[in-house]
């Protein structure tokens, strides 16, 4: 019996256009949480939120440009992070554009500055039976790419 058989799905399909399926949920995501209010941005902010509170977290997103690859600080806090997020069951995936997720969380709502978005998490409201559809998504593409041994897949936002 496979996940889909389980879960009366259709097989997820392999290619450019579940990528591209997780890139729309992905953006739906973010929108909604932070409507909702249940979205954390910067690395220090999800560390300390993942200390007091990891069950709260329901999904975690890493982002980087090209001039961050050299970071080693930072490679280092996405190394724990990563870690911490197999260990406690969070879905975790990675973005490579930093720009385009601007773009959509937008600044500080308190300060109007630009934010640190190198880590994102989602967690969830205080709202009984909240259930996001683009969450339940992104968290089947997750257990998917798991089943290939990829850990952490990179999505790719939409334009």
């Amino acid at each position: 019996m496979t996940l889909e058989e389980i879960h009366g799905q259709q097989p997820a399909p392999v290619g450019h256009d579940w990528m591209q399926g997780a890139g729309t949920a992905l953006h739906e995501l973010l929108v909604s949480a932070q409507r909702r209010g249940c979205l954390t941005a910067g690395v220090y902010e999800s560390a300390k939120l993942m200390n007091v509170d990891p069950d709260n977290v329901a999904f975690c997103l890493l982002a980087t440009d090209q001039e961050d690859e050299g970071d080693i600080a930072l490679q280092i806090h996405f190394t724990l992070i990563q870690a911490f997020c197999c260990e406690n069951d969070i879905d975790i995936v990675r973005v490579n554009d930093v720009a385009k997720l601007a773009a959509i969380v937008g600044p500080s709502e308190e300060s109007g500055e630009p934010r640190d978005l190198h880590c994102i998490l989602i967690t969830n409201p205080n709202e009984e039976g909240w259930k996001d559809p683009a969450l339940e998504k992104l968290n089947l593409f997750c257990e998917e790419r798991r089943n290939v041994n990829d850990w952490v897949p990179t999505i790719t936002l939409p334009e």
